[in-house]
């Protein structure tokens, strides 16, 4: 029997290793040694975190636990492990359970279920399998075609076809060539990536030696970000493994191609998603994109050819290549085949990692899946492709999640990134959230992108502060424009999305702030108003919490707030008894 307990970073952030670490401890007092603890990563259910899951002696799951601290697992040990009773109080429900069902999982078809740091377990679930048929059976030309009829696109963002990608590589002539993986994951929100390196980190590996033998390549590179060490710690135990089995490094399967993988850490650029400023970051340089052509797959890392693919992208080219190209294609729709996994996150239920065919209407995703939203309140808006990307009102919920229809509404799919809005989200206050962390991020290189996405930052922390003045709507569609058509790279021609998307489907908020000095959300402080009602009884726990003194009043008497002093804290209204306190 084995006690499975999910260490991503979610799992260990809310407890894990001191869950595993007291099932390790009370499994050996009760001196139960046909049961050993292990770990695995992410399933996605990240709401549900610490989960632990059972597994009997015939390897099938018995039960899943959720939300496990290490004060359960005593209840685990003594009434299940030992005594065979499931601790149903503890045991996941069948309403959350079908969070999990409702996917289709082959990006995370291995998250939550193997050990990440075991390649056993991978190669049980068949790993490594796709690249022995690609470099022993298969040409690369013939590999790339069964990516091109798989019809997989970038799930980086751009959405471009992958085997075309693959193909401009492979013909460039050049005595060394480089397979890139992008893993510098940075939108707000966004968790996708690292999910997928911290649960099954050889899926990467396997597509992208499949990928280096399609183009070529004898060397791959990994750039992750910094911020994720237990992705690399898990990336580095994994290629150590790889190289152990020989599915990297010298004469592989027997044959004269030979690939292994590195891994570059990098300081947390967002502009270095970006491929060019990504390559000038391994090279040492400064993260600035540069023009295209030459592509990298003519004048890459070095100069020399090279193909940059996303994390996303790479875990699904063993399933293809074990599965066929057809069998991938069979799922989505059209010119958008296969599945894309998103990270929901915001004012969602049930947050988390979901994986669902391409096609699905949003809908389908945030109440389906996800729960809906969090205390029964109005779903707003969906945020889509983060800084990049654009605002999705509720009345568009029923588009469909494909490259085809999610560019239509001035969003784009991104990398994944599902942040859900309820209706106490100030749009334009999201806008500015957005703008701010773009305005940061600017590389510098682009006078309009550098210096427009200050002002525009600029124009909405005065709408936000209720100095907003006529004039300033026109005003930010006009530096937008400007931004889009004089930026280098794909950071400045998409930070002002955020922006043009929320005025153009909540244009009335920026109206109300401008001309009515309002936020319809309240969310705004500075144009928040708490005023207390006739049905205050004055007890004076308003005035006894309030930090500046600016509430008056006698006991058993209706206090007044001076506006004046007021700080727009809420304490006020979070300590009425009596809802007495209105926030206007």
């Amino acid at each position: 029997m084995r006690v499975v307990v999910g260490q991503g970073s979610c799992g260990i952030a809310t407890g894990a290793r001191k869950t595993a670490d007291a099932f390790t401890r009370l499994i050996g007092e009760k001196g139960l040694s046909s049961v050993c603890v292990d770990l695995t990563g992410c399933v996605g259910a990240c709401y549900l975190e610490p989960i632990v899951d059972i597994y009997g002696d015939d390897g099938a799951l018995q039960v899943r636990y959720v939300r496990v601290q290490p004060g359960n697992a005593a209840a685990i040990v003594e009434r299940h492990l030992a005594g065979g009773e499931i601790v149903e109080e503890l045991a996941i429900s069948p309403e959350d359970a079908r969070f999990l069902k409702q996917q289709k999982r082959i990006v995370l078809q291995n998250c939550g279920v193997i050990n990440p740091e075991r390649i056993e377990d991978y190669r049980a679930a068949g790993g490594y399998e796709a690249a022995k048929k690609a470099i022993t059976a298969l040409t690369p030309i013939q590999v790339i075609e069964e990516i091109r009829t798989s019809g997989l696109r970038g799930r980086g963002g751009a959405g471009f076809p992958t085997w075309f990608k693959w193909n401009a590589a492979r013909q460039s002539q050049a005595g060394q060539k480089y397979m890139v993986c992008n893993a510098d994951e940075g939108d707000p929100g966004a968790f996708m990536d690292r999910s997928v390196l911290e649960g099954d980190p050889h899926s990467v590996l396997e597509g992208m030696l499949i990928g280096g033998y399609a183009i070529g390549a004898s060397q791959g590179v990994i750039y992750v970000r910094a911020e994720y060490p237990l992705a690399i710690k898990r990336l580095e135990i994994a290629m150590e493994q790889a190289r152990e089995e020989g599915f990297l490094g010298q004469n592989l399967f027997g044959t004269d191609f030979s690939f292994d993988i590195r891994i570059k850490a990098g300081a947390g650029a967002f502009v270095c998603g970006e491929e060019t400023a990504l390559i000038a970051s391994l090279e040492g340089e400064r993260g600035m994109p540069r023009l295209k052509p030459p592509f990298p797959a003519a004048k890459g890392f070095w100069q020399k050819p090279t193909n940059i693919n996303n994390v996303e992208t790479f875990a699904n080219v063993p399933w293809i290549l074990r599965n066929g190209g057809k069998a991938f294609a069979a799922t989505g729709t059209g010119q958008s085949a296969g599945t894309k996994v998103f990270a929901l996150a915001g004012k969602i239920q049930k947050g988390g990692l979901v994986e669902v065919p391409m096609g699905l209407p949003i809908r389908d995703v945030i109440f389906g899946i996800g729960g809906g939203i969090k205390d029964g309140k109005a779903f707003k808006a969906v945020q889509m492709g983060g800084p990049s990307g654009g605002c999705i009102p509720a009345g568009l919920a029923d588009t469909a999640v494909d490259y085809e229809s999610i560019p239509r509404t001035g969003a784009i799919v991104g990398s994944g990134g599902m942040i859900v809005m309820d209706e106490d989200t100030c749009m334009v206050d999201m806008a500015r959230f957005f703008l701010d962390f773009t305005r940061k991020e600017s590389c510098g290189k682009c006078n309009y992108c550098r210096i427009g996405t200050k002002r525009m930052l600029e124009i909405l922390e005065r709408i936000t502060r209720g100095e907003g003045k006529d004039g300033d709507i026109e005003l930010l569609e006009e530096l937008a424009g400007k931004i889009k058509d004089g930026s280098l790279c794909g950071l400045g021609q998409t930070a002002p999305n955020p922006v043009l998307t929320t005025l153009r489907y909540f244009r009335s908020e920026y109206e109300d702030h401008i001309y009515r000095k309002k936020c319809t959300a309240h969310s705004c402080k500075a144009l928040v108003r708490y005023e207390i009602t006739e049905a205050c009884k004055g007890c004076t726990l308003c005035a006894k919490h309030c930090p500046v003194g600016a509430i008056a009043g006698g006991v058993k008497e209706r206090h007044v707030i001076d506006q004046t002093a007021c700080i727009k804290c809420g304490k006020c209204m979070d300590s009425c008894k009596f809802a007495a306190i209105l926030k206007d």
